[in-house]
């Protein structure tokens, strides 16, 4: 074993179907992709003994620092991933736009494990494999259609009706790749062409909810429901917990549970989640910490990236417990604005509600929509939380260098 390590956690690796051990602390955490997420497992894990190496493209990118070191190559760069397997216990992923065939190559090839497994990365990565993989084990999602061309648009309109959501099968990120169509002019316009697509049929919902889901060894457990508002597909607010029925949330739950069953691997998903009539059906899920359970850093217990590092180094899972009512708003870059430099201003305002607690990634460059960074802010009522959440995310602002 690497040198220096204290004590042992037992890890199973499902795809060689033997023990594999990460010792802890002194444990090595390798994750291809350096972004925010990556930012804050870095900040989670280290107080755990656990040090965290990134692969990203962008040189000095966010997650450097915290993270001890970074690798900087594409994410598909199949030397740089043996690279990192090299200098880690546990391979993991905080953007789908990993290479699930290098992942597995270099797993076989080092005997570092990957969790979660690239087969469920694989299957994330494809829209249509995604929903098939749902629907055979009974898991509930709108009603789809693959779409090939022109044809198969239209098909799916006979079967789904007007409007329907079209997305691309691969590729898609982050809200991105995904629109409402009403007619094969409509799609090829917004999408450049039609094919290797799926449709799905536009569910007409209460609300939008998702659930994080944690996967350990041998153990799961599930963070409070989000409540989810969004605009131009992108995630604005999450208010936990939801603000729907008791039943609703339980059975929100349920679903994400069947969701880990359905999913090879350890570590944390995003279960993004329809409300309609009282049913919930999946939309989407994402194979590594999610955009809405950013709340939890204040809002619970365990935060989502602790239990990241939890899981995938075979720790016991943490409390998921909610501390108190939470809403977590993003700052984004003006959809207007050109790229440019990043330097952010306001933020003596936004912090004068001494309850807000401000987190930004370190991104050097804003564009339109980009995260750029979130505040929460903890209390009793979520109504007057969500106001006060907007309050300091509206008085945040970003000028260029001067």
């Amino acid at each position: 074993m690497r040198g220096g390590r204290v004590r042992q956690f037992l890890c199973r690796c499902r795809r060689k179907s033997r023990v594999m051990t990460v010792p802890v602390p002194g444990a090595t955490v390798g994750v291809v992709g350096g972004g925010q997420l990556g930012r804050m497992l870095a900040e989670a894990a280290s107080p755990l003994g656990v040090e965290v190496v990134v692969l990203d493209p962008t040189p000095d990118c966010p997650a450097c620092p915290p993270a001890a070191d970074q690798i900087v190559a594409e994410f598909d760069d199949d030397e740089a991933v043996r690279e990192l397997a090299e200098r880690a216990d546990v391979l993991t992923y905080e953007i789908e736009l990993a290479d699930p065939a290098a992942l597995a190559d270099v797993s076989e090839e080092t005997g570092v494990p990957v969790h979660p497994s690239p087969r469920t990365l694989e299957t994330i990565q494809d829209k249509l494999v995604q929903d098939r993989a749902y629907a055979d084990a009974d898991i509930p999602v709108p009603a789809f259609r693959a779409v090939d061309d022109a044809d198969g648009l239209e098909a799916a309109f006979d079967d789904l009706g007007r409007p329907l959501m079209l997305k691309m099968r691969t590729g898609g990120y982050d809200g991105r790749g995904n629109a409402p169509v009403e007619s094969v002019a409509e799609a090829r316009e917004t999408f450049d062409g039609i094919g290797d697509m799926v449709a799905e049929e536009l569910v007409d919902f209460d609300r939008e909810l998702s659930v994080i889901a944690a996967s350990g060894d041998g153990e799961t457990a599930t963070f409070p429901v989000a409540e989810n508002v969004h605009e131009a597909e992108i995630l604005r607010e999450s208010v936990v917990p939801a603000r729907t029925g008791e039943s609703v949330r339980e059975e929100a739950t349920e679903v994400a549970r069947d969701v880990l069953d359905a999913l090879d691997g350890r570590g944390v998903f995003g279960v993004e989640l329809f409300e309609a009539d009282g049913r919930i059906l999946v939309n989407e899920v994402a194979p590594r910490p999610h955009n809405s359970g950013h709340y939890t850093i204040e809002g619970c217990h365990t935060s989502q990236f602790e239990q990241f590092a939890r899981a995938l180094c075979g720790l016991p899972l943490g409390d998921t417990g909610l501390r108190q009512p939470t809403v977590m708003a993003n700052v984004l870059g003006d959809p207007d604005a050109e790229e440019r430099p990043a330097e952010l201003d306001g933020v003596p305002s936004a912090l004068r509600d001494d309850r807000v607690a401000l987190h930004w990634y370190g991104k050097r460059d804003v564009r339109p929509l980009r995260k750029m960074g979130h505040v929460t802010v903890g209390g009793d009522d979520r109504g007057e939380l969500l106001m006060r959440a907007r309050a300091a995310r509206d008085a945040l602002s970003f000028t260029p260098d001067q």
